[in-house]
């Protein structure tokens, strides 16, 4: 697709469309912050930065793409790992930040409505002085809840409650020509032809641009607690995992992390972990009406996990233990961060009972291609989090050794049964392991579906498909 480069007469019209001129942002004066995501390799500035504030602005300065066949990147934090939000082919960006309001709060239908804008935490925060709760948990809790759907993120109660999908009722989408849509409503179940709805989640913005969301909540859990189970090796750890999802009452959460990233965690908080004397753990939470209830729960789950071979059960039961553990477990992306010059990730997700035979593997890679790797994830449902890090490599030498890492660990994904994404997308970096993960039908379906709701193929070209 040939796209239409940006004048200054296309940046004057796009200041008509919008209340306040200044929030249309020019070339050299977009902040560098806006030319890459977390995946810092790939790097693509914008033409315009452009900020909106409500639906009619998005509409508007998409239909005015459309008409003019200029590339459009809608934009959320910037949070992600696989450059979804990076403007390849310039054109404008739709900064969507500033649609940051909690609209309404829907108690007899249990359902909360925002906008984009609007980040997890303040979820979280808003719905803590009600009896209300919103169960998907990803560990980036400054992301928006627009990137959120876009990318169908998932997080660590997704054992028990699933992931973003599961809790999205209805959605505002503007349309790749400019028009809005509203799919899905208020409605608990919905058999009304084909679900666009759940096509938009997942999209990561390639078939329309999320404007307002309204949310499924549930009860708020009276009480809950987690256990800290130290192991003497992954293989045990990961072994208890089957049973322990078998339990009477399935766990909230089933994390795993092995010591390294455990004492990475510990330094960069700049506090001790509850132990740091064993080589894996598992964290599992359990939640429930009331204290009785749970304690049972976690005493089923302890007896089963020590039958596995686990050195303890620590239980954290007050809010200073919980907090110790889940503080932890939440900055492991961070501490990786900081430890090293550079890093990428391998998001994959692999059937339960194979997660400790893909880490041993990842771990045969480490000493074959001599790339540090740290590694922790989601016991529960699969999902692997493998970062790969530079430290003084230079760029050459970077590039290489990741490259054959990232093929073998992908292809062991696939021979195992498993995807190349377990929740943080596809975007720009993991296009060519879509491509040879799935049958060729497949794929030409994908593109099929990007096409009809897109012909011109003009909302964040590049990716996915």
């Amino acid at each position: 697709m040939k796209y239409h480069t940006i004048d200054e007469h296309d940046i004057t019209r796009l200041k008509a469309l919008i209340s306040d001129p200044d929030r249309v942002i020019v070339r050299e004066k977009i902040h560098e912050d806006y030319t890459h995501d977390e995946l810092h390799s790939l790097v693509s500035s914008p033409d315009v930065l452009v900020e909106a504030i409500t639906t009619e602005e998005v509409a508007a300065v998409v239909h005015y793409a459309a008409e003019h066949s200029i590339p459009v990147t809608p934009r959320g934090q910037g949070t992600g790992l696989v450059g979804g939000a990076v403007s390849l082919h310039g054109g404008i960006m739709l900064s969507l930040q500033k649609m940051n309001r909690i609209l309404e709060l829907d108690e007899k239908n249990m359902t909360l409505t925002v906008e984009p804008g609007v980040l997890l935490m303040e979820i979280g925060e808003y719905l803590s002085e009600t009896p209300f709760f919103y169960p998907p948990d990803p560990g980036e809790k400054s992301a928006t809840i627009g990137g959120n759907i876009s990318t169908n993120a998932g997080g660590m109660r997704a054992v028990k409650y699933g992931v973003t999908r599961d809790y999205v009722r209805a959605l505002q989408v503007v349309l790749p020509d400019g028009e809005v849509v509203v799919l899905g409503g208020k409605v608990a179940k919905n058999s009304s032809g084909y679900s666009l709805k759940d096509l938009i989640i997942g999209s990561e913005g390639t078939l329309g641009i999320v404007t307002k969301a309204t949310l499924k909540l549930i009860t708020r859990p009276a009480v809950t607690v987690s256990l800290l189970i130290p192991f003497e090796n992954l293989d045990k750890a990961i072994s208890a995992v089957p049973a322990i999802l078998r339990a009477k009452q399935l766990p909230t959460a089933v994390e795993f992390m092995q010591r390294e990233v455990v004492m990475a965690a510990s330094t960069y908080l700049g506090r001790q972990f509850p132990d740091t004397g064993s080589d894996a753990y598992l964290l599992v939470s359990s939640d429930g009406p009331n204290r009785k209830f749970v304690d049972e729960a976690l005493d089923e789950i302890a007896r089963i996990a020590l039958d596995h071979g686990a050195i303890d059960a620590l239980i954290a039961d007050t809010p200073e233990r919980q907090e110790s553990v889940w503080t932890a477990r939440g900055t492991f992306l961070e501490a990786i961060k900081a430890s090293t010059t550079m890093m990428e990730e391998c998001d994959v997700v692999v059937p339960r009972d194979r997660i400790a035979e893909f880490i041993n593997f990842s771990h045969e890679l480490e000493k074959i291609h001599g790339l540090r790797l740290m590694s922790f994830g989601h016991a529960g449902d699969g999902n692997l989090h493998i970062y790969e890090l530079r430290d003084d490599l230079d760029e050459a030498e970077w590039h290489k050794r990741l490259d054959a890492v990232f093929d073998a660990m992908y292809n062991k994904a696939i021979e195992i049964g498993g995807k190349v994404s377990g929740e943080h997308g596809i975007g720009y970096a993991k296009r060519p392991f879509l491509t040879d993960s799935e049958q060729s039908s497949t794929m030409a379906l994908m593109r099929s579906i990007k096409h009809a709701f897109d012909p011109k193929d003009l909302l964040n070209p590049g990716k996915i498909v």
